[in-house]
């Protein structure tokens, strides 16, 4: 079996909230680096909301070309609201993936679709936040290539310290 590598890449992200949320998620999803482009995120880095650290564990990378980086083999995917987009209910995730999400305030470019091997969309009425976005898809990718294995031993390590319930305790 192929080992999975996954990355995310942001484009001109603006808000350092967005960020730090999508860092998050890349630690619970298991996303080995997100990618940003832009200089709007340089400005605002300085407000990072980054609770759990994860940037320590995974790299946090301004690059300027997405297709440019890395040198792996990946399945270049872009996510957003594009027309003629297979719906992510319908997707079916490949091992090596680099997702490209757009700016909050604004959609991908036709040149940065144009050169994606997939373009999806998450079937909503309206549109999502960037970083519910980001989870969402990293969440359909775990769940449908089965990254994250389930159970009590799971959630033991995975909850807050100050969360101690369980099922049917009396």
């Amino acid at each position: 079996m192929t080992q999975t590598l996954t990355l995310v890449a942001l484009t001109n992200p603006k808000s350092p909230t967005n960020v730090g949320s999508v860092l998050r998620a890349a630690g619970c999803f298991g996303v080995d680096e997100v990618l940003y482009s832009g200089t709007r995120y340089n400005t605002a880095r300085k407000f990072q909301t980054d609770t759990k650290d994860v940037q320590n564990r995974i790299a946090l990378t301004h690059v300027e070309d997405f297709f440019a980086e890395p040198s792996a083999p990946l399945t270049r995917i872009c996510v957003d609201l594009v027309e003629g987009a297979t719906p992510l209910t319908d997707f079916v995730h490949p091992e090596r993936a680099l997702y490209i999400f757009g700016p909050e305030d604004g959609s991908l470019s036709q040149a940065v679709i144009d050169q994606a091997d997939a373009v999806v969309y998450i079937p909503t009425i309206g549109c999502l936040n960037l970083a519910a976005t980001v989870n969402i898809v990293l969440y359909d990718r775990a769940a449908k290539l089965n990254l994250i294995p389930g159970g009590d031993s799971l959630i033991q390590a995975s909850r807050d310290t100050n969360n101690k319930t369980r099922r049917g305790s009396t």
